[in-house]
Order: structure tokens, then C-alpha cells, then sequence
């Protein structure tokens, strides 16, 4: 890794490619300047972040890019190839702004930015149709399944073991490698939704809440689903799942697909308007971080403004919602001997909602646990939404650390509170050989209500 010193001087002139004759940013929402000036390059954030910790250049930093964004914004630099590779390698964690003394919004910056680039960046034909994939496919979860059938022969008939061994995708397009490499095995449940429209609170009933599915979440993770319901009604909640949400909007919203987002969002906000719930809950981090910012993705929308806000106050992460709450299920041990688990931060959870403690209570509310900590707890996986597909290069070389340092806790089982670290995680395990189980608290909640140990 390479460090630096904290400065002022710019980085401008380390291979941007910034005498390019290509036009900067347009009048629409820009990043605010008043934003940038809030930066003062102490540097407290380099050291914090994946992608600078990867690649080592003052470009690929939060500082590096805020240099960047002051520079376009001042019509001192020009948006260039070069310089939107260093805005693509955000990652979006939010660990900088966790770091940040001076409180600088990182994250209305790059997202500002991101937007702008898709509107004045003309991208290649291949990252064009790549993206344009990811941007129709993965927000729907009706389209997931129209490819479930072909996905499952694929992996059934041993296909894609043949696809990795061979190496030859990776060689044509390390994109769609990444994409293939992740692929959560097909089973049954992948092809239905279980869950009702309204599960009941077992007595005393406390809360009515709503409860949000996800898009990948609902398709390859129903089981968590399945979870968070019956969790939620063992400690009496009455929960609402409106059969007519969608996507929450995080994937397109974290990489500037301003449009979607807002029209994602929207038949969300629609979709829970008449369910009359004390809370709105989710169980993905990314997804979480997103719902709770409703209001600012919406802030230009005079019909859906104020109700985005409202939509917002209501989420809870539902770890968040449990703590808060207090649990009123008894809990069962897990494992006749103690068990000893690590819990891995999820970056929306942990930088963007400032969720650590309610996942760690819960969890060493259940007996018999024992809770450690892994090195680095707070650097990301390199998952980030669909980072992981769109830069694979540095996204594999955070995901070994992030393995490693699991690992290395002598863990007998990974608490994870977000479907793409999971498969994130389950890959990199994989490919270092190792067998540690990985599974959403909110599943390890659900046993220990219901009496189960693992196997």
C-alpha cells in the first residue's frame, strides 16, 4: 500500500489525463462547492479507504477525487476517460465519512458526480451493454426469475464449474467472470414467494410493520425473509408485506441512475401508503441506507417529497428495530458447546446508518455465544452493490482480506447482515478452501426462538 502525507497540493497531475477536450459537469446539480470546501486534505480518510488501500494513487482517494470534482466544477479540468475511472473506483462505502473530522458529505458528492457522468460521459459499447444488464435485470426480481430455469441447468449440468475451471471467461470479459462467479446456486424456493400478505404477532401484539422483501434478497435469500417474518411476529409485531413493492432503489440509486431510482422509490413509497404501520423494516444494509434517504432522492419531486420523508422516518434496519425495541421471545442456546462467531460489518450499516452495536446485542443476547472481532472490521468486502461486477480487480483483492481476516478469528460461523457481502464473502471462502459457515443474524435469531440448534 502506498500512504501519504496529509497536503494541500493538488493531485491533479498524477495520470488524470486532464488536457483531454472533453466539457465538465452540467448546471444540474453539480457537486455543491460549498461540500468541497468543507475538505481540508487532512487525509484522515486515506487510510480508511478500500480502494486507495488497493490501489495505492492519491487519485483513487476520497481526498484525490474531491481535488478532482473542485477542479471539473471550476472548469480547471475536464471530464476525461481517465478521470472518471477514479470517480468509478468509489467503491461507495462511507468509510470516509466516518473518518471525516470536518464532517464532509462524501456521499452527496460522489453521488452527484456519478450522475453527472452518466449523462456526460459517453461510456464504451461493452460497459454500456454491461451495465445496462445489471440496470434492467438485477432491481426486478420477476426478470431474476425468468432466467432462473436456464441458471439452474447451467449449474446443474456442471457448466459452470466447467466455465471456472477453463478460465476463458475471464480472459473474454472479467465483467460477466465476476457476474458468473458470484451466482448463488438455484434451488426450489428461488422460483416462489413464500410469505404472506399479512403475518400475525403472536400475544401480546406490540407493533404493526411493514416489511420490505429486496430484489436479490427475495429471489436467492427468501430464507432470511422467511426469518425476519417469523422473528418479528415471535416479538409481537403484525407484519405487512404488499405484494406490489419492488426494488428500494439502492443499486441504481448508488451509481447515479437518477431516473430509476426516483421511479423505484416512488412505487415503494406507493406500495406501503395505505398499510397504516408503526415501522417499515428491512434486513438488507444496502437496501436500508437507501430507504432512509427517500427524502433526498426525491427532494425535486413536489408530489413526492414530503412523502419520502415521512416514508424514511418509518425504516428501521430490522436489528436496529429489535435493540430498540427489546426482545420478548426467549432464546434458546444454539449449541450444546459455547459457540464462537464473528460478525461482519456490512458498509451501509456500519458507515452509511451508523449501525454497529444493535446487530453485536442481539447476538450475544442468544446463550451460549461468544462474539470476537476480525481485523479491519470496518474496510469493506469490495461487494458495494455491484462494484464487485464492475471493477472485479480490486473488489477480489478486498474480498481475500476481508476472508482472511474472518478467518483468522477462529470463528466457527460468520454473522452477515447484507445478501451481496454474503456471496462476496461465500466466494472468497471458496477460493481459499474454507468451510465456515455464513448466515444473516436474523436467521441465528429465528433458531434460537424456535428451539433449534445447528447442525
Amino acid at each position: 500500500m502506498q500512504t501519504s502525507e496529509p497536503s494541500t497540493a493538488s493531485p491533479l497531475k498524477l495520470e488524470t489525463g486532464l488536457d483531454s477536450n472533453t466539457d465538465g459537469f452540467d448546471r444540474h446539480e453539480p457537486p455543491e462547492q460549498s461540500l468541497i470546501d468543507a475538505c481540508v486534505h487532512c487525509g484522515f480518510c486515506l487510510t480508511t479507504c478500500p480502494s486507495y488501500r488497493v490501489i495505492g494513487k492519491e487519485t483513487d482517494s476520497p481526498r484525490g477525487r474531491i481535488y478532482l470534482m473542485d477542479a471539473i466544477n471550476k472548469g480547471e479540468a475536464d471530464l476525461t476517460e481517465a478521470a472518471v475511472s477514479h470517480f468509478d473506483s468509489c467503491l461507495g462505502c462511507l468509510a470516509c465519512t466516518t473518518a471525516c473530522p470536518s464532517g464532509v458529505q462524501y456521499d452527496r458528492l460522489i453521488d452527484s458526480v456519478r450522475s453527472q457522468v452518466n449523462r456526460n460521459h459517453p461510456r464504451s459499447l461493452p460497459a454500456r451493454a454491461l451495465r445496462g444488464l445489471i440496470f434492467s435485470l438485477f432491481p426486478y426480481p420477476d426478470r431474476i426469475r425468468l432466467l432462473l430455469s436456464p441458471l439452474a441447468l447451467y449449474q446443474w449440468l456442471g457448466v459452470s464449474k466447467l466455465v471456472r475451471s477453463t478460465g476463458l471467461l475471464d480472459r473474454w470479459s472479467p465483467q460477466l467472470a465476476a457476474m458468473e462467479s458470484i451466482l448463488p446456486t438455484v434451488t426450489p424456493q428461488c422460483f416462489q414467494d413464500n410469505l404472506p400478505e399479512t403475518v400475525p404477532a403472536q400475544e401480546p401484539k406490540r407493533y404493526r410493520v411493514g416489511m420490505i422483501l429486496g430484489c436479490v434478497q427475495r429471489v436467492f435469500f427468501s430464507n432470511v425473509n422467511e426469518a425476519t417474518a417469523r422473528v418479528l411476529s415471535a416479538n409481537g409485531c403484525e407484519v405487512v408485506i404488499p405484494k406490489s413493492q419492488g426494488c428500494c432503489s439502492a443499486l441504481p440509486s448508488h451509481q447515479g441512475e437518477t431516473d430509476q431510482a426516483q421511479a423505484l422509490a416512488r412505487q415503494m413509497i406507493d406500495s406501503f401508503a395505505d398499510t397504516e404501520v408503526d415501522y417499515i423494516i428491512i434486513n438488507a444494509a444496502g437496501c436500508g441506507h437507501t430507504l432512509k434517504d427517500y427524502g433526498h432522492i426525491l427532494k425535486d419531486d413536489p408530489d413526492y417529497r414530503e412523502r419520502g420523508i415521512a416514508f424514511s422516518n418509518k425504516v428501521r434496519d430490522v436489528q436496529e428495530f429489535l435493540a430498540e425495541v427489546g426482545l420478548s421471545a426467549k432464546l434458546s442456546a444454539l449449541s450444546d458447546q459455547p459457540l464462537k462467531l464473528v460478525y461482519k460489518d456490512a458498509c451501509h450499516l456500519r458507515h452509511g446508518q451508523g449501525i454497529t452495536q444493535p446487530p453485536r446485542q442481539l447476538l450475544q443476547q442468544i446463550p451460549g455465544v461468544t462474539l470476537t472481532e476480525p481485523m479491519d472490521a470496518a474496510l469493506c468486502c469490495g461487494s458495494a452493490g455491484v462494484y464487485n461486477m464492475l471493477q472485479p480487480d480490486v473488489a477480489n483483492e478486498l474480498g481475500q482480506m476481508k476472508a482472511t481476516n474472518l478467518v483468522n478469528t477462529g470463528a466457527s460461523l460468520i454473522a452477515s447482515s447484507n445478501p451481496g457481502c454474503a456471496l462476496q464473502i461465500q466466494k472468497h471462502l471458496a477460493q481459499q478452501g474454507q468451510t465456515v459457515p455464513l448466515m444473516h443474524p436474523i436467521e441465528l435469531l429465528d433458531r434460537s426462538i424456535a428451539g433449534e440448534q445447528l447442525e
